[in-house]
């Protein structure tokens, strides 16, 4: 090979431009580089002018099928064939020549130094319907990015969806976060992201408005785990409460009661579900409880982290006796802990709702609760605790036609409500401050103190300013204090049937109990971590599954009209809060609004698969 020889450089045409012992100077079309002779084929001897002639060149009309039956049973050369073909060719058709034999059925081309098959009927006839049906599945993608930018811009999508469905499971992919890229909308000039893909489907109405795509974005499946669960290990000796009713009392909706109280005149006693006897580390069960971090719940149901049998085998109340791991808790004067025992129990469990608690406060049973938990409200909030108090709504679907009607309505709030929620702290703090008097490597959580500002506003904007002053917390194994809970250490113990972290608490716990090996603090951590990272991304699905019925619920009373309290103003520009949505947006006013001002407003627009709603005064 020499200067001026057209070569075939990773099966793309160049020209040798200099030579230099055994390296070769090739010019391509993209570029220059220096190759050894092992890396380039000889397409033709002679001389080439320029690689851009090379590419330029043409090719004239040839019969391939009589050139395949002249050399039917044989191997021929490039250069034979392509002088059968053509006749007397230069170098500078070298390259288009070759490139035209490569692109026919009836040759068999693996590189111009090697001899060319020749294809048989049968093969062709297969290669060229291949060929055919590419070329369809091209055109039948062409019209759906046709169709799709279309749509986009406002034309209806009224192509046969079942013809494109391919096209849309990609989409579809990008949507629920199992694929990061669409080579469709890569091909369409549309942004790769899950809401294009969710505002496209959305649009060409290939998922209906009511398709709630977040739980599987996060990671996170709307069934509850199908781990099995073995039987319930019930405590051989446990300490019988059944004469002391223990009160497990929450929300009418609630169907996984894991928590109950009671007093014994002296004792408060705070029993919680215990399936850390049953669901030993590391089983598939414990596996798949910690890859959810905690059970999912959305207004189209609750899908559970240890599966469904587990309210059934460990819910507290459900049944005449229940079983439980039990806070034994000795209280002084001001409420504060002075004793901590845990044990395993048995007990007898009313249940209730917090409507019928707040009903029967002043009762013999349940008043000395509702003044431990008072106490317990006053000392933490002398402590620093710092308290949010925002409306809030619970969001149902009822099924109507086919179609989830989405129903909110406001949580009202009780007292009883109140007096669970300082229970369960003080079964938190009696848990951490266990664990760090006996040296168990134990989680716990702590929060720093927020910047507050000295001058805070009334209202519901003061709240808002509380609650954006308000730190991330913290998860690990070194107490440390919980500032907005007032709680100088604190350890989530209270849920173990839907947090994975209290669930591996109550392992740690219970193996301190029974003289077993604890789990060392580093490997807790891992432990730990791995569930707090789902845990969270549970969360984040939760909300954003809140969302998203909340502006379908908006899709579906278009008039709809409420009151705006104003959070934050800046200028004419507002951060409000919708009470009965329990929605917070921005919005554009007419003159500036003062905090805590009420507005009427309505709905301007929605986007929602980008779960942005627009509002404007009325």
């Amino acid at each position: 090979m020499k200067k001026g020889n057209l070569v075939l450089y990773k099966n793309q045409p160049a020209l040798i431009t200099d030579v230099q012992g055994d390296k070769f100077e090739i010019t391509l079309e993209s570029g220059t580089k220096k190759v050894r002779e092992k890396d380039i084929v000889l397409l033709h001897n002679g001389e080439c002018r320029s690689i851009k002639v090379a590419l330029d060149a043409e090719v004239p009309a040839a019969d391939f099928g009589e050139a395949a039956d002249f050399f039917e049973g044989e191997t021929p050369s490039f250069a034979e064939l392509a002088e059968l073909l053509w006749g007397t060719y230069t170098a500078e058709q070298s390259w288009k020549l070759w490139e035209t034999l490569c692109a026919s059925p009836y040759f068999i081309c693996t590189s111009p130094a090697e001899p060319i098959g020749i294809r048989t009927q049968a093969e062709i006839e297969r290669l060229n319907q291949k060929q055919t049906e590419k070329a369809q599945a091209e055109k039948l993608r062409q019209d759906f990015i046709a169709a799709l930018r279309a749509c986009m811009q406002g034309k209806p999508f009224t192509e046969s969806k079942e013809l494109y469905t391919p096209f849309f499971q990609e989409l579809e992919a990008l949507a629920l976060g199992s694929s990061s890229a669409s080579k469709i909308l890569k091909d369409a000039k549309l942004e790769q992201t899950p809401e294009q893909a969710h505002d496209i489907l959305l649009k060409t109405g290939f998922w209906p408005i009511e398709r709630n795509p977040y739980p599987a974005r996060f990671g996170h499946s709307l069934h509850s785990s199908k781990a099995d669960i073995p039987e319930p290990v019930l405590p051989k000796a446990p300490l019988d409460l059944t004469a002391i009713p223990a009160y497990a009392i929450d929300n009418s909706n609630s169907t996984d009661p894991d928590d109950a109280v009671s007093f014994d005149g002296t004792y408060l006693w705070i029993h919680i579900a215990n399936p850390a006897d049953t669901i030993q580390a590391d089983t598939q069960s414990d596996t798949d409880a910690c890859a959810r971090g905690a059970t999912l719940y959305t207004p189209e149901g609750a899908a559970r982290m240890l599966g469904e049998k587990a309210v059934d085998y460990f819910a507290l109340g459900l049944k005449p006796i229940s079983w439980a791991l039990s806070f034994k808790l000795l209280l002084g004067a001001d409420g504060a802990i002075e004793e901590v025992g845990i044990h395993r129990t048995k007990l007898s469990v009313i249940r209730m709702t917090y409507e019928e608690a707040d009903a029967q406060k002043d009762s013999p049973a349940l008043a000395p609760l509702f003044a431990i938990a008072e106490k317990n409200r006053i000392r933490r909030e002398n402590a620093g605790a710092v308290s949010i108090d925002f409306p809030e709504v619970s969001i149902t679907l009822k099924e109507q036609d086919g179609i989830k009607r989405v129903q909110v309505q406001p949580v009202i709030q009780t007292e009883a409500a109140a007096m669970i929620k300082e229970m369960m702290l003080l079964a938190g703090e009696a848990a951490a401050r266990f664990a760090f008097q006996h040296s168990i490597p134990f989680q716990y959580i702590s929060q720093e103190a927020p910047e507050l500002p000295n001058k805070l506003p009334s209202g519901l904007a003061g709240e808002y300013r509380k609650r954006r002053a308000m730190r991330p917390r913290s998860v690990g194994t070194i107490p440390s204090m919980h500032a907005a809970l007032g709680l100088a250490m604190y350890g989530q113990v209270t849920s173990p049937l839907r947090r994975y972290g209290d669930l591996v608490s109550h392992r740690q716990l219970l193996n301190y109990i029974d003289g077993k090996p604890l789990t060392p603090a580093a490997d807790l951590v891992l432990k730990i971590a791995a569930g707090d990272v789902a845990g969270r991304a549970c969360v984040s699905a939760e909300r954003a599954s809140r969302q998203h019925w909340t502006l379908v619920y908006l899709l579906q009373n278009p008039d709809w009209r409420g009151t705006a309290v104003v959070l934050e103003a800046m200028g004419r520009k507002a951060h409000i809060f919708i009470p009965s949505l329990g929605y917070e947006g921005d919005m554009t006013l007419d003159t500036e609004p003062e905090l805590n001002q009420e507005l009427t407003v309505k709905l301007r627009r929605i986007r929602l698969a980008y779960l942005q709603a627009s509002f404007e005064q009325v």
